[in-house]
């Protein structure tokens, strides 16, 4: 008893200063109860799961535990629909591993399309709660023309997978969506090709395409979406 009175005198005394404080869900055997969901990070084209050093370091120093951090490298050759298996597989791994019920998804270019995919089309939906866009050619980019692996062809715009993927609601409902976008990204064009109808759709600052995933800002804003 005398355990639980402390564990909730802190929990209140760090709501009363702002800190984020986790109240044991068992104080006789010292379990606690996650507060944030675990994190499943995409990364993008000609790019690995090593891209998101910088975000997930900030992740941790912020109260994420490493288990609740997942970065992963995949072919990123391949078709974005057989990517879309592999993040099935990695969100069940994550979930198992973790307890949770639910990831939040943090992508960064190309990987917002294998995860939507996921979502869409593999039952995924139900599994995430915040679903990351960073600098992502959701509609199709130009920069795509130059490039014929199966991924980079399906990124070009009006493309078959793209024409599917953005068919019916572009946002469907149980998973919060947000896209981040740059007026100075050299990969991404049009622009406009990131944002999504009914996402909350943030322009950065003069950003250039690989910078989104290391900028301080744009950290802040991701990481205060998704622990909420």
């Amino acid at each position: 008893m005398k355990k639980y009175l402390l564990s909730l005198h802190v929990a209140v005394v760090g709501t009363l200063l702002g800190l984020s404080t986790a109240v044991p869900a068992d104080a006789a055997t010292g379990s606690t109860t996650p507060t944030r969901h675990p994190v499943l990070f995409v990364h993008g084209y000609n790019s690995s799961g090593s891209y998101w050093n910088t975000m997930a370091d900030r992740f941790r120093a912020d109260g994420w535990p490493s288990s609740h951090l997942r970065q992963w490298s995949y072919d990123w050759r391949q078709s974005n629909a057989t990517t879309a298996q592999e993040v099935s597989a990695q969100v069940d791994r994550l979930l198992a591993e973790t307890g949770a019920s639910r990831v939040d998804v943090i992508t960064h270019s190309m990987g917002g399309l294998s995860s939507r995919h996921y979502a869409k089309e593999l039952g995924g939906s139900a599994k995430i709660d915040a679903w990351v866009s960073l600098g992502g050619p959701n509609h199709g980019t130009d920069a795509a023309n130059s490039c014929y692996d199966t991924s980079c062809t399906e990124m070009r715009i009006g493309s078959a997978f793209l024409t599917a993927l953005n068919s019916g609601d572009e946002t469907p409902d149980g998973v919060r969506h947000a896209t981040w976008w740059s007026p100075c990204d050299g990969f991404i064009n049009p622009d406009s090709s990131v944002a999504l109808s009914g996402a909350a759709n943030t322009r950065t600052a003069c950003l250039g395409h690989s910078a989104l995933g290391t900028d301080p800002v744009v950290y802040g804003q991701v990481r205060d979406l998704v622990h909420r």
